[in-house]
């Protein structure tokens, strides 16, 4: 049942990802990425707005998790899953840790994205 809960909410997520990178696309054009930087920003704070409801509000079931943080967000976006892990470990004062996560995760995925684009072009 778990996965089924993340599977749908993964498909909304997606879903809504899409329209608003379409919605972006026709209102501000594509010479720059608003869609992802509209997405990036809007997941990471619906993100914190959860996460934060649930540290210092109450608790939510583990379906209800899945679905919306797992399944919406992780559909949505990924990027807030990657700031409130980085976040929770400044909040840890783990400071050199959080440097260490964030500046090689964006550094190592762009360094993937490269060597993967060069991998397609060797072996074309």
């Amino acid at each position: 049942m778990n996965y089924l809960l993340v599977f749908i909410g993964g498909g909304l997520g997606a879903t809504l990802r899409h329209a608003v990178n379409v919605g972006c696309a026709r209102a501000c054009g594509t010479h720059f990425p608003y869609g992802t930087f509209v997405i990036n920003i809007t997941g990471s704070l619906v993100m914190g707005l959860i996460a934060g409801y649930l540290a210092f509000k109450g608790d939510a079931a583990q379906p209800w998790r899945l679905f919306v943080m797992t399944g919406i967000l992780g559909g949505y976006t990924t990027f807030s899953a990657f700031s409130l892990d980085a976040v929770l470990l400044y909040e840890r004062s783990e400071f050199a840790l959080a440097a260490f996560y964030v500046l090689g995760s964006v550094g190592l995925a762009i360094v993937g994205l490269f060597a993967g684009l060069a991998l397609v072009r060797y072996f074309s």
